[in-house]
């Protein structure tokens, strides 16, 4: 049996490739790391991590990132039974060691006898006796892959800034000061750390970002940035009181140094690696030059003299206008050979990523089968998310996404005994629900098509 190519090693392209592997198919990934490198990765391993550990809530009764987690695991994802072996403790979210993950998806994958991993880059369309090819390069497509697949579909890419926040050792976290404390006692009850702010103190920090130098290459002017991974400094530029309620709102947090006095402004720090020495500054994605990173992040009580295992940064990223380019099993319409996953689709998000790669290696498998895919139901996390790429969404104003239940169909029955319609948090769940009654008997007339 002919192999099906995947070209990109990210999540996208892992998980495909697991399915494809685990569907009895021949499958060779093609990951140019390290042979030509990118900005963002700092290792040359499959499913590197690079914005965030984090893969968000894990709640699969009131969230749809925590539904698309639950899918996913009954569902077999490589992606996510990694994450649960190599998790960390981040309280109500699943976040995961980002060195023994990517260590784990790559031994895994590479361990698999129908799995063959090349380390090439494939500039421009790959060869046209590949009849069967999984492009899952995620933001950081090489430019003469991207230039490929522009004049292929006639269509300018769109993209953005992605930004990468900054880490720093435990043991240089000043305690006298800082505390163990998840907001409302979630998780563990103590699974951040949190750094105090007077308002005098939140006002020079604002100052200070506002101020700072900035890295903004000449080439990438003008793009503009996904509203869920956006620069600190750029939210801060959004007003004064901007960080003061988003990354660093100090509500759920008593402060066990001072307990009579309430903070203005919370600094939090998400646990990045098993060990539990790395910390990440959680929302703290940043364009500001390294420099500056030290300099105004050391002004943030208890980081006087933090040591930085990482300081932040930024990449570009790079997305098809899906809705218009790929049929509804993300083929592109001008050439089906080729199928896309990940983030160049236009989904966003680590977890949305691999499961646009499951998808994609699911449809790749049943075709090389000779069968038919079969759709996620349009009820469940899969569905949503793949129809709002494929067509949900609408072409003229397409931009990335993350899933949410605003992707889901309303639910039919939506009203208590008293005929009321439910609304907040009860009416999640009742998305949650019709979506666990419609993915079985999917998965299994998935079984029947491996």
């Amino acid at each position: 049996m002919d192999p099906v190519h995947v070209i990109g090693g990210g999540l996208a392209g892992s998980e495909a490739a697991w399915q494809l592997a685990v569907s009895g198919i021949p499958v060779i990934i093609h990951e140019m790391r390290p042979h030509r490198r990118t900005d963002a990765h700092a290792t040359d391993r499959l499913a590197e991590l690079v914005c965030s550990n984090s893969f968000r809530s894990d709640d699969a009764d009131y969230n749809a990132v925590g539904l698309l987690h639950e899918e996913m695991r009954q569902a077999g994802s490589l992606i996510l039974s990694q994450a649960d072996i190599h998790k960390v403790p981040a309280g109500g979210a699943l976040a995961v060691d980002r060195d023994g993950f990517a260590k784990g998806v790559e031994t895994t994958l590479t361990a698999h006898p129908l799995v063959t991993l090349r380390r090439e880059e494939i500039a421009g369309l790959p060869p046209a006796d590949w009849d069967q090819v999984i492009v899952a390069t995620g933001p950081l497509t090489s430019p003469d892959l991207a230039g490929a697949i522009r004049e292929l579909a006639s269509e300018e890419s769109l993209s953005f800034f992605d930004a990468i926040a900054p880490i720093v050792t435990k043991d240089s976290i000043d305690f006298t000061k800082a505390w163990f404390q998840s907001r409302y006692d979630k998780g563990t009850g103590t699974d951040y750390i949190n750094l105090p702010m007077s308002r005098a103190q939140y006002d020079a920090f604002v100052d200070q970002l506002l101020a700072g130098e900035k890295h903004l290459p000449k080439d990438w002017e003008g793009t503009p940035y996904f509203e869920g991974c956006l620069p600190i400094e750029v939210m801060a530029e959004r007003g004064r009181e901007t960080l003061s309620y988003g990354p660093m709102k100090p509500v759920g947090l008593t402060n066990p140094h001072d307990p009579t006095v309430k903070p203005y402004a919370i600094v939090q720090l998400r646990q990045d690696n098993a060990l539990g020495t790395l910390y990440n500054l959680v929302g703290f994605q940043t364009k500001l030059k390294h420099s500056e990173q030290v300099r105004i992040f050391r002004q943030i009580p208890g980081l006087e003299n933090a040591e930085f295992a990482r300081l932040g940064g930024m990449h570009r990223n790079t997305f098809l206008n899906s809705p218009r380019l790929l049929d509804p099993v993300l083929r592109l319409k001008a050439r089906p050979a080729l199928r896309f996953a990940g983030q160049i689709t236009g989904c966003e998000g680590y977890i949305e990523s691999a499961a646009v790669g499951f998808l994609a290696g699911r449809f790749a498998a049943t075709e090389r089968h000779g069968r038919t895919p079969v759709l996620p139901p349009l009820t469940t996390a899969f569905g949503a998310l793949l129809n709002h790429i494929t067509g949900g969404a609408v072409a003229e104003t397409f931009q990335p996404m993350n899933v949410n239940f605003g992707l889901f169909p309303e639910p039919e029955d939506d009203r208590d005994e008293r005929g009321r319609r439910i609304k907040g948090r009860e009416r999640k769940k009742l998305y949650a629900l019709r979506a666990r009654k419609a993915l079985l008997p999917w998965l299994a007339e998935l079984a029947t098509l491996a």
